[in-house]
């Protein structure tokens, strides 16, 4: 048996192996979640002229100055201010031609059509055309994840659509005899089915449209069924449970059968070292391990990756960013660890319980904590690597 692969080996001949969806135009205010096939590119100018940034006058050369008129956003004063005139401007409204600065409304002083100031105006309150960007700039690169302000800077740029990668889709297959569908008829010797849900709503979270099939039981023949099914209308199908070495594991049996050959097996983290990929033509099989914590680590760390790389995603993996502790760490074991922690005011602390089927501390759970293989002891207010799990962050 050949030693477990390392993690990023592990991830990166997974992504490997998929492509992104097919592309295709979208409504601007559609195209949420989905990321961009094709760069956007601002076909105007922002702000397409001079604007003010505050509310005051708009004048030319040194005051005392003679109030001419006023200038609103959408509502533009049309004539040339000469030397010694202003307007009266809101913010955003458009400056004037012969204006150079703007005096504040705080520091102005009007008598009738007369106006002075308190302190001289300034161009620093002036937004010049281009600001933001400028007609042929590009807004956003191909590979980024529409949102919010992805939105809005698209619209501000013109665009009222963009091109698009299509949602991926994937099939999560749920295995155990011990499994009850329903979490309100459980059986003393059942326990609640909640990798499939679990699973289903990590994919979702990265914008995949999901199909839940499940739980199987543990039979090869009925497990094999369930893959064929799944990687019918799917490119990528996940299959929690049955991936690991005893004898009622019998995903790799069913895989077989099923026509798909297996990549690699196993990774050198904990949880989740029972990790499988397997491949057929256009689908790929993930299977993970059947504890939860396990099955949401190993979901996070390839699944998730896997399908923002069908999306179109720029870069996959997550992103380790550097973290304060708040309390000691003990030396790690033999593998890479992946630690249940919660934020406090003083920084990380890890959940006293890390047992593989342990939910609580996992819902409590905002980042895992990544410890390489025999970590040495870390001491409160050492940083370490730790993956934020709320909101995902990607190199």
């Amino acid at each position: 048996m050949s030693a477990p692969l390392k993690l990023e080996e592990a991830q990166v001949r997974l992504l490997d192996l998929l492509s992104p969806t097919p592309a295709s135009p979208c409504p601007v205010d559609q195209s949420a979640r989905l990321f961009l096939a094709e760069p956007v590119i601002a076909r105007r100018t922002q702000p397409p002229t001079d604007l003010s940034a505050m509310d005051g006058y708009a004048t030319s050369g040194d005051g005392p100055w003679l109030l001419k008129g006023e200038s609103r956003a959408g509502a533009p004063y049309d004539m040339v201010l000469g030397k010694g005139d202003a307007i009266r401007i809101s913010t955003g409204a458009q400056m004037p031609l012969g204006a150079d600065a703007v005096l504040v409304q705080e520091e102005a002083q009007v008598d009738g059509t007369r106006l002075t100031a308190t302190e001289p105006p300034t161009a620093r309150f002036i937004r010049r055309a281009g600001l933001d960007f400028k007609a042929s700039h590009t807004l956003l690169e191909a590979g980024t994840r529409m949102g919010a302000a992805q939105t809005a800077l698209a619209r501000a740029g013109g665009l009222a659509e963009v091109v698009t990668h299509d949602a991926p889709r994937v099939a999560v297959i749920e295995c155990g005899d011990e499994l009850a569908r329903d979490p309100t008829a459980c059986e003393p010797h059942q326990t609640p089915a909640v990798n499939g849900a679990m699973l289903a709503a990590m994919a979702r979270e990265a914008g995949a449209q999901v199909r839940q099939i499940g739980p199987v039981a543990d039979d090869a023949e009925e497990i094999t069924r369930a893959i064929l099914a799944a990687s019918e209308d799917a490119a990528l199908v996940v299959i929690s449970g049955g991936a690991s070495v005893g004898p009622h594991d019998l995903v790799k049996p069913a895989l077989e059968a099923a026509g798909f050959t297996l990549d690699f097996w196993r990774i050198a983290i904990k949880p989740g070292k029972p990790l499988l990929v397997a491949r057929r033509a256009g689908t790929v099989v993930l299977g993970l391990p059947g504890n939860p914590v396990s099955s949401f680590v190993t979901g996070f760390l390839f699944m998730v990756p896997a399908l923002l790389r069908m999306a179109g995603a720029k870069d996959c993996l997550p992103r380790a960013i550097p973290m304060l502790l708040a309390r000691d760490l003990p030396p790690g074991g033999g593998r890479r660890e992946f630690l249940r922690a919660r934020w406090t005011p003083d920084g990380l602390v890890a959940a006293e319980l890390q047992d593989s089927s342990a939910l609580t501390p996992l819902a409590q759970a905002q980042v895992l904590i990544d410890r390489p293989a025999r970590a040495e002891a870390s001491e409160a207010g050492a940083f370490v690597p730790a993956f934020l799990l709320e909101t995902r962050t990607y190199a």
